[in-house]
């Protein structure tokens, strides 16, 4: 037997793929599609593990659905602008354009080394202008709309990027990217107003199967909630302060007010109280803290005494109005009411502060009021201390507490969300110009469309230094003014990289379009993805701006479709000593050297068999052996195969034909279920040691030994491409594999399989259902929603608890 030479067979067979171009998607409105898509990468010098896993997962789905008769789009880029490059041209002294398409060479190279199935015929650069020119028309669409504006405001701002940072790249008072503390700068920035699309953000009806924590980190994002705004006066300012509150019920409970140190009446308070210069140092040692809604739950409270008293509406008590460092001016109305006997963050600060403590929510565990809490009573209960409304339930009294303030004007019911506006505007050199022009006579006028893109020009020094590179380029600053033809200047921020990978997928979807963003048809064929897969930690950023984008898109009827992914995977980490891989920690495993050692369907097959796609995978080079070894023994058991000889001794090919069909039904299930591809692989290795068995026993013909061995190849094409092609031309096919049809089962060969079970729904048996011995519980309930005898009980319910007892019962719980 010949040994499996990895090398010269990928080389082979790339170079096949390549020249043939077979993965080049095709606009055929005919076809059912699948548009599968891994997250693209940004263009840091080469791939890792995590990429190999990544783009692994996505190319065996690709195969797999092609194989099952759909057009396929699976394309690749480039996430190619932003700081690394940047910091790389001042380290290196290259320029980033060079540093990046350097960069964009070694990973299209590495990528085709995994023999990814990509539609190379429509890769992309995002700093490639060609592409940047439409992010520029988007931002003036949006900007026609209203949902782009600029505003002086406090920016989070990172001293060691030297950019502004988005409210979602600051990571417990981090940057995102470097970790830096951040602080706060006054600047005018650039805004995109995605808080007008807070609610339709919240509307999840599009999305077929996303994981429950994105959604949900989504909505505690966007954090909508109702409750009422509160009006107390404030006689030394002679004006009213609002308040948020989502517990009107505990107001009379209120013993303190609450204001942000960016709240506007913080400078009137400093105008008219005693304690000004104890504020004063209070609000230089708080105001750079950068504060957000994740940070304000971790961080130390601190707070100072303003010198005025607000009045409370409920019971005209004065109490005092207080300065606090976690009070956000973003949220709500940057002040907030405290309730320290049913808040526990008040009670702890009026702890610190000796701020009164008032209960007026009994717990109905208690048999009298304690004198003291030892800590807030924060759940439901009657109300006490609070008036007229006494002995009401304090569920029932946030109603009549809101409605009550409503009807003295002192109040009204509203909904407030967390989601603040996206700031796009960057200080840096290398992103998306903003495409504004300053004119002193016109002010800020649109660049014509016909003029874009504005080019970044590459006569720039880059220095690290906080203002934009752009400013010091007289070509790229100095222009005339579109509309009176006036001496100008251009706008010199920069656009966030979100904003270039909010729509990148739609421009995959268009082929060679050069004369718009991207051909309608095209898009709305191919459209929504049907497969994402990236990482968790975009689960904010880029998801929902990507989101934001189809929405706005939509709406301006640029598209027929409202949510861009359908269904989301997201991959684990590549872990190595129990610790994610990375430089710093020194194990980091090259997969080009693992490829060069065992080639890259060995480090495919254990990427896919070491943990399901959705967690983390631990690496270990013993599973690299055995992944090894396994493709070796498939090779000879090919060999074995092609050399079998006939003998007197089949029994029919029964035990063939079943064990094929039974794992053509195993596999196939596990990939177009959940993409169990572990479990995938374990029914292959089944297969072979049970087909190992009938050529030893010579239990078959070979006609049907070769059959059901190319289907198995087949069945393992997706998995291992290159080796699979290799033999696939070895047993005389001309053309790919990939050009094949998925194996189907043939259920005759597994009736004698099957076993009757019961489907019960709330205890009373509705019906009986075949199945195959060993379906999956999913299988077996899918099988029951097709029996019309069991649906009719079924249907417009909702099924709350399900018990399955393997081939014996299924028992639902619905309601």
């Amino acid at each position: 037997m010949e040994k499996y030479n990895f090398t010269e067979a990928e080389d082979k067979w790339q170079k096949k793929w390549e020249e043939s171009g077979i993965y080049k998607a095709q606009f055929l409105k005919d076809r059912k599609k699948f548009y599968v898509l891994e997250m693209f990468p940004y263009t840091s010098a080469q791939i890792h593990m995590g990429h190999v896993r990544n783009y692994t997962i996505g190319d065996v789905i690709a195969r797999f659905f092609a194989m099952n008769g759909f057009n396929i789009l699976h394309p690749i880029g480039y996430d190619a602008f932003g700081m690394p490059a940047e910091n790389a041209a001042i380290k290196q002294k290259i320029p980033p354009k060079e540093w990046t398409y350097k960069n964009i060479g070694t990973i299209g190279r590495q990528l085709k080394k995994l023999g990814i199935s990509y539609c190379w015929e429509r890769e992309l650069a995002t700093c490639d202008p060609e592409y940047y020119r439409w992010n520029q028309y988007f931002f003036l669409q949006f900007y026609k709309k209203k949902l782009v504006y600029k505003k002086l405001s406090l920016a989070n701002w990172c001293p060691s990027c030297n950019t502004v940072l988005a409210n979602e790249q600051v990571v417990d008072g981090g940057c995102w990217r470097c970790s830096s503390a951040v602080e706060q700068k006054e600047l005018s920035q650039w805004f995109v107003r995605i808080t007008d699309y807070a609610e339709k953000l919240l509307d999840f009806s599009g999305i077929k199967n996303w994981p429950e924590r994105v959604i949900t980190m989504q909505k505690n994002w966007i954090g909508k909630s109702y409750g009422c705004e509160v009006h107390f006066s404030m006689p030394e300012l002679k004006k009213e302060l609002t308040v948020f509150t989502t517990r009107p019920d505990t107001l009379f409970g209120a013993t303190y007010v609450v204001i942000s140190p960016r709240h506007p009446v913080v400078k009137e308070i400093l105008a008219k109280s005693r304690l000004k210069k104890d504020i004063e140092s209070f609000l230089a040692r708080v105001r750079n803290q950068n504060i957000t809604v994740e940070t304000t739950a971790k961080m130390e409270k601190e707070g100072i005494y303003a010198g005025i008293d607000a009045v409370n509406p409920v019971n005209s008590e004065k109490i005092p109005v207080w300065i606090g460092n976690y009070v956000l001016l973003e949220y709500g109305t940057g002040a907030i009411m405290a309730v320290p006997a049913h808040d526990q963050r008040d009670f702890e600060f009026a702890e610190k502060y000796g701020l009164p403590v008032r209960i007026v929510i009994k717990d109905p565990e208690w048999e009298t009021v304690p004198e003291k809490l030892q800590q807030a009573y924060e759940s439901e209960g009657a109300m006490i201390n609070s008036g007229t409304f006494d002995g009401m339930g304090s569920a029932e009294c946030i109603v009549a507490i809101s409605k009550s303030l409503e009807k003295q004007g002192k109040g009204k019911q509203t909904v407030n969300y967390s989601l603040r506006d996206w700031c796009i505007s960057r200080q840096r050199y290398w992103g998306t110009p903003i495409p504004i022009i300053y004119c002193k006579k016109c002010g800020a006028v649109s660049v014509p469309e016909k003029d874009l893109p504005v080019i970044l020009p590459e006569d720039i020094e880059i220095t690290g230094k906080g203002e934009s590179p752009l400013k010091n380029s007289n070509r790229f600053l100095h222009c005339k003014c579109p509309e009176c033809g006036g001496d100008a200047e251009r706008e010199t921020d920069t656009m966030d990289t979100f904003m270039d990978s909010s729509w990148y997928f739609l421009r995959y979807a268009s082929g060679d379009t050069k004369d718009k963003p991207f051909s309608k048809d095209e898009v709305n064929y191919w459209m929504p993805v049907d497969q994402y897969i990236g990482g968790i930690e975009h689960a904010i950023l880029h998801l929902l701006y990507s989101r934001f984008f189809v929405k706005v898109l939509n709406d301006m009827n640029y598209l027929n479709f409202n949510e861009p992914f359908e269904n989301l995977l997201c991959q684990g980490m590549v872990i190595k000593d129990g610790a994610k891989m990375s430089k710093s920690k020194g194990n980091v495993v090259d997969p080009e050297k693992v490829i060069q050692k065992y080639g890259v369907d060995t480090l495919r097959l254990f990427i896919l068999f070491a943990a399901p796609p959705e967690m983390d995978l631990e690496w270990a080079e013993t599973g690299i052996e055995g992944a090894w070894r396994f493709i070796n023994r498939v090779w000879a058991m090919d060999s074995n195969i092609r050399n079998y000889t006939d003998t007197d001794k089949n029994n029919g090919d029964v035990s063939v034909e079943k064990l094929i069909n039974r794992t053509i039904r195993g596999i196939t299930e596990d990939i177009r279920k959940e993409f169990h591809f572990n479990t995938a692989i374990a029914k292959m290795m089944e297969f072979t040691n049970g087909l190992h068995r009938i050529i030893e026993e010579q239990a078959s013909s070979k006609e049907k030994l070769v059959d059901a061995w190319k289907k198995f190849i087949k069945l393992m094409a997706p998995f291992i491409p290159h080796t699979c092609e290799e033999m696939w031309e070895i047993h005389g096919n001309r053309q790919s594999v990939f050009n094949e049809s998925w194996p189907a089962v043939e259920e005759k060969y597994l009736k004698d399989e099957e076993s009757s079970v019961a489907v019960q729904i709330n205890g009373k048996v509705r019906g009986r259902i075949n199945i195959v011995s060993g379906s999956s519980e999913a299988m077996v309930m899918e099988n029951a929603m097709k029996n019309p005898d069991i649906f009719k009980w079924l249907e417009g319910k909702t099924v709350v608890k399900r018990i399955y007892v393997a081939g014996k019962i299924l028992n639902l719980v619905v309601k």
